[in-house]
Parts: C-alpha cells; structure tokens; sequence
C-alpha cells in the first residue's frame, strides 16, 4: 500500500508548484520505504550530488548509525528533482528525517542521535 501511494503521489508532482512538490516528494520518499510494522525504522534522506566530498564524510560519519534507520540517497541533479536542486544546490549534504529538515553541510551526531532516540521511543510506546 505504501509503493502504491508513493508512486501515484510522486506521477501527480509533475503538475504542481514547486513548494508543493518540495513537501510531497519529501514526503513521498518517505512512503515508499515505509512499511506496515509497528518497528519499521525511520528514512534519513541525503539530498546530494555527484561529486561531493563533503557527502562522502557524511556516509562515513553515519555508518554507527546505518542499522537504525534506512538512508534514501537524492541526486539533485536529476531532471526529476530539479527543485531540490534550486533549494539545496549550494547546501548539500542535506539531510531530512522522516520528511522533516535535520540537518545540512555536516553529520551533526549529537542531533542526529537525539532524533533517532526520539524516534526509537515513539515506536516502542506506540
């Protein structure tokens, strides 16, 4: 169920403004890797290009971290993702947790492990 509403939402940013898509695709690229389990694990999404170096660090900065959560990669120089490429090109590394902005420029840990435990006590009380 989760494919299936990402790709309808993702078919339909075609036609949308670009705040719009911004949200939806965010949001889209969340649902395609969700999953009915309570315990599915959270999507970092790296919104990058290539090359980048600084992206590269951040890789390696989050690999103590890669078994609690599913890291979506974005090319912003795909035709398809132009208008993060007009939001994010002089920013990448850019990460989104879950849909939502969490950081840019470097892995701050600190942050990241405070959202991830956020997120970890949220699927466990719920």
């Amino acid at each position: 169920m989760c494919s299936y509403t990402a790709g309808t939402r993702m078919k339909m940013l075609l036609f949308q403004g670009n705040s719009m898509q911004l949200a939806r695709s965010s949001f889209g690229l969340f649902l395609r890797n969700c999953s009915a389990s309570k315990t599915a694990l959270p999507v970092l999404t790296l919104f990058t290009k290539d090359p980048c170096p600084l992206c590269d660090e951040a890789k390696e900065a989050l690999k103590p971290y890669k078994h609690r959560f599913i890291l979506q990669e974005v090319n912003i120089t795909l035709p398809e993702n132009s208008a993060w490429y007009e939001r994010y090109k002089f920013d990448i590394p850019v990460f989104h947790l879950n849909g939502q902005f969490l950081m840019m420029h470097r892995v701050n840990t600190s942050k990241l492990e405070k959202q991830l435990l956020k997120l970890e006590e949220q699927s466990a009380g719920g």
